[in-house]
């Protein structure tokens, strides 16, 4: 009788035992199956928000393909204009920047006009379109003698692409934002995610204002004309007024 009841409690311990593992087995195929699923969302989606804000072009994202498409030249000419017509200069500059489709953007005229001696100025800050430009300089160097003349170009290319691929950064996320918005559910939830909404719409007006104020640099180019009224022209070769006193002055002290 004693081994009957010995090998009966054998029998369900061994039942129990078999009845574990397969219980284990399956915890552990459920446990791996939920870690694979987990990967899975991950992969599918991109949650570092930081990353996609901070998204701009590089020369391993395709900076140089999108320089070559085309270069953003800002061009700034200085002219200096000496003339016995003094107001005829002035009406000619200001009908040819209107007929270039340009416009004057700062002017002052100084001095007095006398019988026997002038003594006036002006100074014009002028903006042309760019594709114009060569041609009112031309026109310009034509209505007096040029006494001074710069010239300097700035490429603008690479930080323009750079802000202008910043702000579709900021565009994408904003969107992302505004779904999420739509379906948010509570308070909280609503006001962090309107907090971030300003902050992005803040940092995209600032790009929006940096390429608006490049764009007019790069379109209309800066033309600053200045004309002296004499009574007697520099010849070519010859000193002017202000070289002349330098020199006597520089050569005093020496």
């Amino acid at each position: 009788m004693k081994k009957k009841v010995e090998a009966f409690l054998m029998a369900v311990m061994l039942v129990m035992m078999t009845a574990g593992c397969g219980n284990s087995s399956k915890m552990a195929a459920e446990d791996r199956a939920t870690v694979s699923s987990g990967a899975e969302m991950d992969s599918e989606y991109n949650w570092d928000t930081d990353e996609a804000a901070d998204t701009g072009v590089t020369s391993e994202n395709g900076l140089e393909a999108q320089v070559e498409n085309g270069r953003k030249l800002i061009r700034t000419v200085s002219l200096s204009l000496e003339t016995k017509e003094f107001d005829s200069v002035l009406t000619n500059l200001s009908t040819k920047t209107t007929e270039l489709g340009g416009y004057i953007e700062l002017s002052t005229v100084s001095g007095n006009s006398y019988a026997h001696h002038s003594t006036r100025y002006a100074s014009y800050v002028i903006r042309i379109p760019s594709d114009k430009l060569n041609e009112f300089v031309e026109v310009v160097s034509e209505l007096g003698n040029v006494t001074q003349k710069n010239e300097s170009v700035e490429d603008v290319t690479l930080r323009y692409i750079d802000v202008e691929s910043h702000k579709k950064a900021l565009e994408t996320e904003q969107e992302r934002l505004l779904e999420l918005l739509s379906k948010a559910e509570n308070m909280e939830e609503i006001l962090t995610i309107e907090s971030k909404l300003s902050d992005i719409r803040y940092e995209i007006e600032n790009y929006e204002s940096q390429l608006k104020t490049m764009d007019n640099q790069i379109d209309y180019s800066t033309v600053s004309v200045y004309v002296d009224e004499v009574e007697r022209v520099t010849e070519t070769g010859e000193k002017g007024f202000f070289e002349e006193i330098k020199e006597r002055f520089g050569n005093s002290y020496m």
